[in-house]
């Protein structure tokens, strides 16, 4: 009786509020107070009815209720366990969401680029360069697009045969590049199934319209500036009305040769009239000077005549000197200055005989003799 009475004696600071210890045989009130934050672990059981929970595990518990755990063991029991897999996949789904809405909403746009904004799949805007943002994916997509890279189409082979008919008649061999690039975005990816196939075949068209109104000799000649400027010409007005968004930028042939049968003919009439014409340019050229020359003349002597008029008798006297300086400078000659005076006498003609040197002393003498 002692023993259990001792044992059932709650009294404390943490005990019933109030009243006595009851008797034997008596049923113990129920508590009057809250229950104590240290009550004993061996009253906490989940799951139970109306049961008394410690302050500790009452407060574990709660935390796993709030992500979504389930009860489990005694006391701290389940303080180290992990969340249940289903919250994991939340917030990974969650993630990829938020990635997937910045992935697709913001665009980055190169200065060389525009940005092609479609919604739903029908075209809606054309993004300048900079930072954009749209519609996240699927709602709004984006392409983009070089509108100043230079593109080149080339077409037909310098090492196998292109065959064109040319306006005489004739067969020739022709290789040329056609440089193109993007004007308009949104034309150039809804109007055309495949731009560049269209550019090929629109060239190929123009380079034998062209052609056809061209002889062979300057389809191979001089007239192939003519030829690519016409097939641009042609190009661009049919892309035009295509509304293909394409600018074509520029026609160079490469090469533009008869067919390889008769190459080597067509190359040596080549040469021979390159040779014709060479002769022809030198004589116009020679022609040319001897004209400028003429006038020349004709003006000089225009104004010597001027100033003859002017002065008769020393115009006429000066062009007797001149006249007279350009015979006489490349002659010998001799001048007479007056009546009775003794003419130059030239010693190189009057010397003696080599045969008169062999006695100096008498040939001393004899010329004495000879100068009195």
């Amino acid at each position: 009786m002692h023993t259990r009475g001792l044992l059932a004696d709650n009294k404390g600071p943490w005990g019933p509020s109030g009243g006595e210890t009851p008797s034997e045989g008596e049923k113990a009130p129920p508590p009057s107070g809250p229950s104590s934050p240290w009550a004993s672990p061996g009253t906490f059981t989940p799951g139970g009815g109306n049961r008394q929970i410690g302050g500790l595990d009452d407060l574990i518990a709660r935390s796993r209720a709030r992500f979504g755990g389930g009860g489990g063991g005694n006391g701290g029991a389940g303080i180290g366990r992990r969340p249940p897999s289903g919250s994991l996949i939340a917030w990974f789904v969650g993630a990829f969401v938020l990635l997937w809405l910045i992935f697709t909403s913001i665009h980055s746009i190169a200065p060389e680029e525009r940005g092609v904004v479609t919604q739903f799949g029908r075209y809606s805007r054309t993004l300048g360069p900079g930072v954009s943002f749209t519609l996240p994916s699927p709602i709004e997509r984006v392409r983009k697009v070089d509108v100043e890279n230079i593109r080149n189409i080339d077409l037909g082979s310098v090492s196998s045969e292109t065959l064109m008919l040319t306006g005489d008649q004739n067969v020739i061999d022709i290789a040329y590049s056609v440089r193109w690039n993007v004007r308009d975005p949104e034309l150039f990816l809804f109007e055309l199934q495949n731009p560049e196939q269209t550019i090929q075949q629109v060239a190929e068209s123009a380079m034998r319209a062209a052609l056809s109104a061209t002889t062979l000799n300057e389809a191979i000649g001089e007239g192939r500036a003519d030829i690519e400027a016409r097939v641009q010409e042609n190009m661009q007005t049919v892309l035009n009305a295509y509304r293909s968004g394409v600018v074509i930028q520029g026609v160079a042939i490469k090469q533009a040769d008869p067919p390889a049968a008769v190459n080597d003919a067509f190359k040596a009439v080549s040469a021979a009239q390159q040779a014709a014409q060479s002769d022809i340019n030198q004589a116009r050229a020679y022609a040319l000077q001897l004209r400028q020359l003429s006038q020349g003349e004709a003006t000089a002597f225009d104004k010597v005549y001027e100033q003859y008029r002017l002065s008769p008798d020393v115009t006429r006297r000066r062009m007797y000197y001149e006249t007279m300086e350009r015979v006489l400078q490349s002659v010998d000659k001799t001048i007479v200055e007056a009546p009775g005076v003794t003419p130059y006498l030239p010693l190189q003609q009057t010397r003696p005989p080599a045969a008169a040197l062999q006695d100096p002393p008498a040939q001393g003498t004899a010329t004495q003799g000879a100068g009195r």
